[in-house]
C-alpha cells in the first residue's frame, strides 16, 4: 500500500509576534495620549505678567481666601461705624460673651460694698457699670475702678473680683463739707472744692455757706480760722469772697463785716472782742469796716445815722439875742 495516496494536513501560518508587541505599545501610547488630552484640554492664553506669576510662586496656598474674608470683615466693620451702629454692637458682643461665662458658673452671685455712706449700693454698682448680667469672667476690674473714681463723690475705690462669683468693692466717700453760691447756683462741696451735687437737698442746708469765684477751693482754711472765734462764727450767715483775695462776713440779723486781706486772725479776735465788751452785733449798724490796719469803720443804720444828727442838732448851743 506504498502507491496509496496518504490524507493531507492542514498547515497553519505562524504569528509574528514582534510586529503584535509593537502594534500594542502603538495602541495603549494613542490611548493615553487621547486620555490626556481630554482631561487637560489645551487651552491658549498668553503667559501671566512676570509680577503675577511672581506673587502666585511665593504667596501661601489659599492666600486669597484669606484675604476675601478679610476684605468682607472690613466691609462690615466700616459699615456697622458709618451706620453709627457701634456702641449697640459691642453691647451685643459684651451680652454674649456675657451669657456664655454665666452659663459657665461665672455669674456674680455676691457683692460687697465697704465705706458708702452717702451712695446706696445699687448707685456703686451703677456708677461702675456693673449690672445683673455682668460675668466676673470678663468683668474688667480697673474700667469699674476708674468709673468710680470719676464721681465727684468717690475719693478712692479698690475693686476686687473673688472667683467664681463674688465681687467686692472698698470706696472711699468726700464729705459735703459747705455750700457755695456762684454766679446764682448754689451746690455741695467737699473740703477740698470738688462740687458734690449741683444742688441742694434738704439735708444739706445746715452747710455753712461761701459766696465768690474761688470761694470753693479756699473755704476751707478760712472756716477753720473762723471756727477759733466762736463769738463770731455762731453768728455768721454766710462768707463772701471778694476779688479772689480776702473775705466779708454776713451775719444772720444782715451786719456786714469787711475783713483785712491780711491778719485776718488778729480781725476776728478783736471783733470778739467788741462784741463781748460793747455788744457791737447788737447795735443799730449796718456794716463795719476793719481793712484799715489802724482804726474801725461803723457805718450806721438809716435810723441811726437820722437820730444821730437830731441828738448833734439839740446839743448845739442856742445863739442869744443880741450877739452878734
Amino acid at each position: 500500500m506504498d502507491g496509496a495516496a496518504r490524507p493531507a494536513r492542514s498547515v497553519r501560518p505562524k504569528a509574528n509576534l514582534k510586529a503584535a508587541a509593537v502594534g500594542a505599545v502603538v495602541l495603549l501610547r494613542e490611548w493615553l495620549k487621547a486620555k490626556r488630552q481630554y482631561r487637560k484640554p489645551a487651552i491658549n492664553r498668553e503667559p501671566p505678567h512676570r509680577l503675577i506669576a511672581t506673587v502666585e510662586r511665593y504667596l501661601p496656598r489659599r492666600v486669597g481666601i484669606a484675604a476675601t474674608a478679610l476684605l468682607l470683615l472690613g466691609s462690615t466693620a466700616f459699615g456697622i461705624v458709618k451706620g453709627g451702629h457701634l456702641q449697640e454692637f459691642t453691647i451685643a458682643v459684651g451680652n454674649a460673651r456675657n451669657a456664655l461665662a454665666n452659663s459657665a458658673g461665672f455669674r456674680i452671685t455676691s457683692v460687697i460694698i465697704n465705706g458708702r455712706k452717702q451712695l446706696s449700693q445699687d448707685e456703686v454698682l451703677g456708677i461702675g457699670g456693673v449690672s445683673g448680667s455682668s460675668s466676673l469672667l470678663f468683668l474688667d476690674a480697673e474700667g469699674v475702678r476708674d468709673r468710680l473714681k470719676a464721681n465727684p463723690w468717690i475719693a478712692d475705690a479698690t475693686v476686687l473680683k473673688l472667683y467664681p462669683g463674688q465681687l467686692q468693692i472698698d470706696i472711699t466717700e468726700r464729705r459735703a463739707f459747705a455750700l457755695w453760691q456762684e454766679g446764682g447756683r448754689l451746690s455741695v462741696i467737699a473740703d477740698d472744692g470738688a462740687v458734690l451735687e449741683p444742688y441742694v437737698s434738704r439735708r444739706f442746708l445746715s452747710l455753712p455757706l461761701v459766696v465768690g469765684k474761688g470761694a470753693e477751693t479756699h473755704a476751707k482754711d478760712f472756716l477753720a480760722l473762723l471756727a477759733r472765734y466762736p463769738q463770731v462764727h455762731s453768728v455768721t450767715q454766710a462768707a463772701i469772697f471778694v476779688g479772689e483775695r480776702r473775705w466779708n462776713l454776713r451775719l444772720k440779723d444782715g451786719l456786714d463785716i469787711r475783713l483785712p486781706e491780711h491778719d485776718v486772725g488778729n480781725a476776728l479776735a478783736a471783733l470778739s472782742k467788741l462784741d463781748k465788751d460793747d455788744k457791737l452785733f447788737s447795735r443799730d449798724i449796718v456794716a463795719v469796716d476793719m481793712r484799715l490796719p489802724d482804726r474801725l469803720v461803723v457805718q450806721l443804720s438809716d435810723d441811726a445815722a437820722r437820730a444821730r444828727e437830731e441828738l448833734f442838732k439839740d446839743k448845739k448851743p442856742k445863739k442869744k439875742a443880741g450877739d452878734a
